[in-house]
């Protein structure tokens, strides 16, 4: 099945109710004959016969079609939106999946703006941009009904029509370069402000406002510029659309009064004629107006298309059994996403279930690039990661996510309770949120924040110190006793409090069988290990028994706080 389906079945939504929307389109644009026809008979019926019966019914019958044709353009605009919102429910699941995997690939890439193509395809797809398109087509019916009045009727109407026409190719030609451009530096301003935001302490407290508000300003600054350009020559050609408009109704009411002088025609029928003409430059005028949401629509749709073709959805995979936590890694090679730089190389180890492995190695070693490919977050090119002889591609992401705990250097909490980022936002009971809570040993921290469990931690847990965020992050890590706990550097911000409560949940996770991998360079919590994997330039030095590795170190044990990427490193050697 091609991996564009998902995005052709959103589109088959439209395609289906096509025909419902052109017979709506056709139903109304018939009935604007309604009012060049009532014109047509006022003037060269009722004025000239001075009957006020035959007034009376021509108006009910004029009313009576004219409502008629307001139902239409509340149905057709009804099935419109309604068939938005189905497509809109059939895209945004599978698109926030798309924009998530397009995220760990390519994390600088911005993919998230993808989200907001949704809603810009769907309300050009359901607003008047798309109407008017639907109405174009009954154009050349009008032009042919100004002809059967006269001639020279037809011919003004016609060019009209044309020159109108030739003024939208021409935006279309002229801005569609410098929008393009625009939209990128709207992109790339909106991403520089939202990685720099992020980092708002360090801004602020480093007095680099300045420089990065510059920065900022300098992208901002050049998407106005473009933006300004493609709307001054826009701008240009709506103006001259309008006069050309303005002067052909001017032409027609000229021409068509020449031709009453001349008797070749009645008043009704050059009233009707003008009426006639606006009907014909309407749908092409309206068209020119939403030239710019067409393009913009046009352009989520040719990014939407090419996620969904460059970005497969995960297969859905056979239900696999719970895994022990039996962990083996043979020839594991990986690159940083979105670069061809190797990070890891040809790592081989293996672990038991109930053993803790701890990491460790100097900066750069490849320590965390290695737990982030042990839970499936970035790709292998080389090797595999097998869970109980399982490699962990086919277990089903979400499945998978069930049986591994993960706690990365950088906590990220979500915005809302404390409960539901221990539980993973999904259903679960009150009793194994606390029991994740205890095990982590953060319960009574817990207890002592204004709402409990209950106290809302804003964006990215804000509210919360670091010591606590990561202490609450152990707590989502452990939560549904997974079978395969991973920590990179969990004691980096927890004080003796913190590290104590994480050794005793090493234990007790322990004796329940649960194979832990932390990444650490503290003496206390490497002794909690059984075995020590020690990394340098991305590939394993060793792989030895913890005991063994701390022997020559046993005096600098009896530090708790002493870190030994340096040490390490001389052992590996």
């Amino acid at each position: 099945m091609s991996q564009t389906d998902v995005f052709q079945r959103a589109l088959g939504i439209y395609r289906k109710i096509i025909w419902s929307t052109l017979i709506f389109s056709a139903a109304i644009n018939i009935l604007l004959f309604v009012g060049p026809l009532y014109m047509l008979q006022i003037y060269d019926r009722v004025l000239q016969s001075r009957n006020e019966t035959t007034l009376l019914m021509l108006t009910v019958i004029a009313v009576l079609m004219l409502m008629i044709h307001g139902v239409m353009e509340f149905l057709r605009s009804r099935v419109l939106v309604r068939t938005g919102f189905q497509f809109d429910e059939a895209l945004s699941g599978p698109l926030f999946h798309r924009v998530l995997k397009a995220s760990l690939v390519n994390p600088g890439g911005n993919s998230q703006a993808a989200l907001n193509d949704v809603g810009r395809l769907r309300e050009f797809l359901t607003g008047s941009g798309l109407t008017a398109m639907c109405d174009v087509p009954w154009v050349p019916l009008f032009l042919a009904v100004c002809f059967l009045f006269h001639p020279w009727i037809g011919t003004v109407a016609l060019g009209g029509a044309t020159i109108v026409f030739v003024l939208a190719l021409i935006s279309e030609l002229t801005t569609k370069k410098t929008l393009d451009e625009a939209n990128n530096a709207n992109q790339a301003a909106q991403q520089f402000a939202n990685t720099t935001l992020q980092n708002a302490e360090v801004i602020r407290a480093m007095g680099m406002e300045g420089q990065l508000r510059g920065r900022w300003l300098e992208r901002h600054d050049r998407m106005m510029d473009l933006q300004a350009s493609a709307s001054d020559k826009a701008g240009v050609i709506s103006s001259i659309s309008k006069f050309v408009r303005a002067g052909m109704q001017i032409a027609i009411l000229g021409v068509g009064a020449y031709l009453v002088l001349e008797g070749e025609m009645s008043a009704g029928v050059m009233v009707a004629a003008s009426i006639m003409m606006g009907r014909a430059l309407g749908p092409v005028d309206q068209v020119v107006g939403q030239w710019k949401s067409f393009v913009g629509a046009r352009q989520s749709y040719r990014r939407l298309k090419t996620m969904f073709a460059q970005i497969p959805a995960d297969i859905e995979r056979t239900a696999l059994p719970a895994p022990q936590g039996r962990v083996a890694v043979e020839g594991l090679t990986a690159f940083v996403p979105g670069s061809r730089t190797p990070v890891l190389q040809g790592v081989n180890f293996a672990i038991e279930p109930g053993q803790i492995l701890a990491v460790v190695g100097p900066s750069g070693a490849g320590k965390s690039s290695l737990v982030r490919t042990l839970v499936g977050v970035w790709p292998s090119v080389a090797g595999t990661v097998r869970l109980d002889g399982t490699e962990i591609g086919h277990y089903n992401a979400d499945e998978l996510g069930a049986y591994v705990g993960y706690l990365p250097q950088e906590v990220e909490l979500f915005a809302g309770t404390i409960a539901e980022n221990i539980a993973r936002f999904r259903e679960a009971d009150d009793a194994d949120i606390v029991a994740a809570a205890k095990l982590a040993g953060v319960h009574d921290m817990i207890q002592k924040l204004p709402q409990g469990y209950d106290t809302e931690i804003g964006v990215g847990g804000r509210s919360l110190s670091g010591g606590q965020r990561q202490r609450v992050g152990l707590a989502r890590a452990l939560f549904g006793n997974p079978s395969l706990i991973v920590l990179d550097e969990p004691n980096a911000n927890l004080d003796s409090e913190g590290e104590t409560a994480l050794i005793n949940a090493l234990a007790a996770i322990k004796q329940r069988g649960v194979s832990v991998i932390f990444v650490s360079h503290k003496m206390n919590l490497l002794s909690q290990a059984d075995m020590t994997l020690v990394m340098k330039d991305g590939r394993v030095q060793r792989f030895v028994p913890t005991k063994q590795f701390l022997q020559p170190m046993a005096a600098a044990a009896a530090a708790p706080d002493v870190r030994l990427p340096q040490a390490a490193a001389q052992i590996s050697a």
